[in-house]
């Protein structure tokens, strides 16, 4: 079946899909593995309670991704002027990836300093994912938008899973003292994330753009206020945007989150590795089997299943314990991640018109970037008032059935329907 889905992907396509190869190794190795436990180490040194280390991760993400929300629309539409996308794309995945390589010098007690070139590294992130969202269009049609979308994700997790192999081989076998370790992590991380975008680089080119003339920052102020008064004129787009917002906030916070939560309930460093391998495992898979079922049953369907996974998610991390009961969250995280992401942005792709697709785009990234500030808020705050980060997690849920009720409220007109 793998070989009949690859296929069937042009030379543009792969190149495309070869950027979430690429740029996942990022989620993988900082936001949710290396980093996270090597923070919590520092401030173990620097006597910071678990419960506020924790709650400071969960601020300084606020911080960058608030910065990078309020920086979202204005990239966005900035990148459906001709010849700027790539650019910017360059600039943000080399903010990103020298913040990664600076990690290695910063010192055994500065976890503000850590904290500081982590928020830089999602920043630049963030900023290079608003101008690879929006070049989804330039690669493929729309009918295959969930296919393309949905391998982009999936080999994207096989993708951060092989440099993961090698750090574990160095974690677990013990060759080198702890830093030592962790920085091959942060310089492995870096050098995968810049030489398999080297193909985005060579092969994407921007199709899909809004010819302007003029002040580039007036006639982008322009653009801006004409795509908010369309978006308005799109009820059910509206809609979606609104529940993208609170639904993908519990799927950010726990991927940001569950390293420094799994650290706070006991687990070892090398418990919480086996882990996240195994989710990566489980999401390539089931994100490729997200797409073939949303062929089938409709896109939208296949989010009110992703949904409702989270939502269980939810319910078994109040009554974690155990390695194991970790375990089988790890699982269930893993069949539905990838998924949940990837379809949501197909379905976007799928319901904006085909003109001024980035600016579309920034909005669609700024409703999931403010998202991450109210959920990894509101797990420190929990966490902090209850010191268990575990309640944190459980409230989550709420956001998840706000975001299913508004998600089926987002149904489109009757001629505008999707699959």
């Amino acid at each position: 079946m793998l070989k009949n889905i690859t296929q069937k992907f042009s030379k543009t396509e792969w190149s495309w899909i070869f950027q979430d190869w690429a740029n996942s190794v990022y989620s993988l190795m900082i936001t949710t593995a290396i980093f996270p436990i090597f923070y919590k180490s520092v401030t173990d040194v620097a006597g910071i309670s678990s419960s506020d280390s924790t709650a400071y991760l969960g601020y300084a993400n606020s911080v960058a991704t608030i910065l990078i929300g309020l920086l979202a629309p204005l990239l966005g539409t900035i990148a459906d002027f001709p010849r700027v996308r790539k650019p910017l794309f360059t600039v943000g995945t080399m903010l990103g990836i020298v913040a990664v390589f600076s990690m290695m010098f910063t010192s055994n007690g500065g976890w503000l300093t850590l904290l500081v070139l982590y928020c830089v590294s999602a920043i630049g992130f963030g900023m290079a994912n608003i101008f690879y969202d929006g070049s989804l269009m330039d690669v493929t049609s729309r009918n295959r938008l969930d296919q393309v979308s949905s391998a982009g994700f999936g080999f994207g997790y096989i993708g951060s899973v092989i440099p993961f192999l090698i750090f574990m081989v160095f974690q677990l076998g013990g060759f080198f003292d702890a830093r030592t370790t962790v920085n091959i992590g942060f310089l492995l991380t870096a050098m995968w994330w810049f030489v398999f975008t080297i193909p985005y680089w060579k092969n994407v080119e921007q199709t899909t753009y809004s010819v302007k003339e003029g002040n580039l920052l007036a006639s982008t102020w322009r653009s801006i206020t004409n795509t908010l008064s369309e978006v308005k004129q799109y009820k059910h787009i509206s809609l979606f945007l609104i529940a993208y917002f609170f639904y993908i906030d519990g799927v950010g916070t726990i991927i940001k989150m569950a390293t420094s939560v799994g650290t706070d309930i006991g687990l070892s460093a090398d418990e919480l590795i086996v882990m996240l391998l195994i989710v990566q495992i489980v999401a390539f898979p089931c994100t490729i089997i997200y797409g073939l079922l949303a062929k089938k049953f409709g896109t939208r369907s296949m989010l009110f299943v992703g949904i409702a996974t989270y939502m269980i998610i939810c319910i078994i991390a109040l009554g974690l314990e155990t390695y194991n009961d970790f375990l089988v969250l790890a699982i269930l995280v893993g069949t539905a991640q990838g998924g949940i992401q990837s379809l949501s942005r197909s379905y976007f792709g799928q319901m904006i018109p085909g003109k001024n697709t980035n600016q579309f785009f920034g909005f669609y990234n700024i409703f999931g970037k403010f998202s991450s500030v109210l959920g990894t808020t509101a797990l420190g705050i929990v966490a902090q008032l209850t010191d268990d980060s575990l309640k944190g997690v459980f409230a989550l849920i709420v956001q998840f059935l706000i975001g299913a009720v508004l998600l089926y409220l987002a149904k489109p007109p009757v001629q505008e329907q999707l699959v």
